[in-house]
């Protein structure tokens, strides 16, 4: 027995899964440091980071939505095309598909058994898979992907909102810059295991893009409510 464990099939929910986290926890983190930096009331602070929490899960969820939307459209014409050219156009598609396979390295004569027998099978389904590269595995999901980028979102954003809730002034700014920093290190890390990946690059990235964010949105409300004041 030969037990083999792939993890492809999460590639759709777990991009979007990790986009959404990681753009929560940034977005809102940063709000709230650049808004506490400006001395601004804890009160407006709060307003903004759950403003902040509710706008990016809902942006997130359009953006996914449409953006995958349009992958699942193109797939679709693509599907209808297929269909037809099989229907319409038989022989031109069987020697489409023994080039394919001749160009994988069979013989004409395996290339001709190969494409007879899996066309026998599943036409449309063969030309997609080897022709286009269409699998179910990586089909558009947009309702899949939206729902998964707003709860993310929303997950990774309700910390920093927590926080804004229980801490003011300094002590606020350093709390939600180092909870943020281990949220996106540990996103990161989960990602990646998820993915089957190494986790130091990852990791890595997520914190220092984060940092940055935190770092420029700081010194923003610092300036401003510098200026203001």
């Amino acid at each position: 027995m030969h037990d083999e464990t792939h993890r492809l099939d999460r590639v759709g929910w777990l991009r979007a899964a990790v986009l959404g986290a990681n753009d929560g926890i940034v977005s809102t983190a940063s709000l709230v440091v650049g808004v506490a930096a400006a001395a601004t009331s804890q009160q407006t602070i709060l307003l903004t980071a759950f403003a902040g929490l509710v706008a990016g899960a809902m942006s997130m969820a359009a953006g996914e939505y449409v953006s995958v939307s349009s992958q699942a459209d193109s797939e679709k014409a693509e599907r209808t095309k297929e269909a037809w050219e099989l229907e319409n156009q038989p022989k031109a598609e069987r020697v489409e598909l023994i080039t394919i396979y001749r160009n994988r390295g069979l013989t004409r004569e395996l290339a001709e058994q190969v494409a007879d027998q899996m066309t026998a099978h599943d036409a449309l389904g063969t030309h997609l898979r080897d022709e286009l590269g269409l699998t179910k595995q990586f089909s558009a999901r947009p309702l899949q992907a939206a729902g998964a980028s707003a709860l993310a979102f929303a997950t990774g954003a309700i910390l920093p909102v927590i926080l804004a809730a229980i801490f003011t002034g300094e002590t606020l700014i350093w709390a939600v810059s180092g909870t943020a920093l281990l949220l996106l290190a540990s996103l990161g890390a989960v990602g990646a295991i998820l993915g089957g990946a190494p986790i130091g690059r990852p990791v890595f990235r997520v914190t220092f893009w984060g940092a940055a964010a935190m770092a420029a949105t700081a010194a923003i409300g610092s300036v401003f409510g510098a200026i203001v004041a």
